[in-house]
């Protein structure tokens, strides 16, 4: 019985194979080849028709970054280390600083920072956003606060929510409550996700105001329920948040 089931294994899966040929519409050479070399056509049809489509979809390539990643999660981060060693150009060194950054190596991110804010690219907003970024992180919450004020000084027309977040952030990390909340106020229903509205919300129930603190989280619990669910599903983390504070 069991050898039976072996043999009739290559002509099940052949009939798998026509049945797809001929649901997406692949030339029908393929279901002779299929019928008359099992084993052989269903092995040439998997790999000429198959797996090229695989690896060309995001979910596989998003699948196969992330496998790579769980394997060898430095692989990037050494990769960058030696560009920027080799090459030393502006570009490297903010990809190696970056990539620091997403390891919390904060203080060698902030050293590659620096390395890069010279000459022409001085005041250049995404590298002084990403030096703020990394001070930040490092704990240096009034140098991260600075940065983005000469940023926005030097670069009045930069627009960037992720820039209005970490300037809130900051000025909350200082103890500036009362403009962190300004801040937080402004970006609760302007900022491409969540977070702002949760960290508003948050801040104004450690500051006793309760009532003010549940009505954000409820507005931006009811907002969620009617958007789409990829948005849903990417900010449920914030929005589990929201929830705790119900």
């Amino acid at each position: 019985m069991t050898y039976l089931l072996y043999a009739a294994l290559p002509y099940i899966l052949s009939l798998g194979l026509i049945v797809h040929c001929m649901k997406t519409g692949r030339s029908w050479i393929w279901v002779w080849v299929l019928l008359f070399l099992p084993m052989i056509g269903a092995l040439a049809y998997v790999a000429v028709e198959i797996l090229p489509e695989l690896f060309r979809s995001r979910t596989a390539r998003s699948t196969a970054r992330g496998l790579k990643k769980a394997m060898d999660p430095f692989a990037d981060l050494r990769r960058f280390a030696n560009e920027a060693e080799l090459i030393g150009n502006v570009a490297s060194r903010q990809h190696y600083a970056e990539e620091l950054t997403r390891h919390g190596r904060y203080a060698e991110a902030i050293l590659q920072y620096r390395q890069t804010l010279t000459g022409l690219y001085e005041h250049d907003p995404n590298l002084m956003l990403g030096l703020a970024r990394a001070q930040f992180g490092n704990g240096e919450a009034s140098a991260a606060r600075a940065t983005l004020e000469e940023l926005v000084r030097r670069n009045p027309d930069f627009q960037s929510p992720e820039r209005h977040l970490l300037y809130a952030r900051s000025l909350e990390a200082e103890g500036n409550v009362v403009k962190a909340l300004e801040e937080y106020r402004t970006l609760a229903h302007a900022y491409p996700g969540a977070e702002a509205a949760v960290r508003y919300a948050q801040l104004l129930d450690r500051q006793g105001q309760r009532d003010e603190a549940r009505k954000v989280a409820q507005d931006l619990l009811d907002q969620a329920r009617v958007a789409p669910q990829h948005y849903r599903r990417t900010q449920r983390a914030w929005l589990d948040a929201a929830q705790r504070l119900l």
